[in-house]
């Protein structure tokens, strides 16, 4: 990989991380309801279990996932379900209170875990690999990738949580929360409508085949 691409690749990882999708969504919850502090294993789940899922996927099991369709659509339906469960558990978010321990925001393992059902994570990571490296490529850039992604996923992704925190002053009553929660939950449903769509026109056709 020469120097250009190198910076090609860090301005795409950080337009990607930073920009609006699944992750940021609910780290934006996450930081009006937990405050920053308690998302931050949240906030590194996500960048180091996505660095971890870009080098995984350039060894080859990305590879090994597309190839196989049933596979890939069902680890997408598996990811749509979980997103809307998610969506759901924004939605009846309550509490502005950081230190109540009735609801919890997710853990690191959680967070890591969720990036192999997140659409926009295998794209992310597809992207990331078929475009800036290729099949001559040494296998010590696919590692050097994933930790670069990681190390600006972040930061990239702590700033909604950071900016969750800031609108506490803003959504200081259960009302106010409740309807933030909302359309919070909302954005989420809505981000994978297109998955949703793509997988019922595989099983349509699917089923003509049969």
């Amino acid at each position: 990989m020469s120097f250009t691409v190198l910076i090609s690749f860090i301005i795409y990882s950080f337009v990607t991380s930073i920009t609006p999708g699944p992750n940021n969504i609910m780290l934006a919850a996450s930081g009006v309801n937990f405050g920053f502090k308690r998302s931050i294993p949240h906030i590194l789940g996500i960048g180091i279990g996505f660095g971890f899922m870009v080098s995984v996927v350039g060894f080859g099991f990305g590879a090994l996932i597309s190839s196989n369709i049933v596979l890939y659509e069902s680890l997408k339906i598996i990811g749509i379900t979980y997103l809307l469960y998610l969506a759901y558990k924004i939605y009846h978010s309550t509490s502005v209170d950081t230190t109540s321990g009735k609801t919890k925001p997710l853990t690191f393992l959680q967070a890591a875990m969720f990036q192999w059902v997140n659409p926009k994570a295998w794209i992310m990571a597809m992207g990331a690999v078929t475009t800036y490296l290729s099949s001559q490529s040494e296998l010590y850039w696919y590692l050097i990738i994933g930790v670069i992604y990681g190390a600006i996923g972040i930061p990239s992704t702590g700033v909604w949580a950071l900016v969750g925190e800031k609108l506490q002053k803003y959504i200081h009553d259960q009302k106010k929360l409740k309807m933030f929660n909302a359309v919070m939950a909302l954005l989420l449903v809505l981000s994978v409508i297109q998955p949703l769509i793509d997988f019922l026109f595989f099983i349509v056709a699917f089923a003509s085949e049969i």
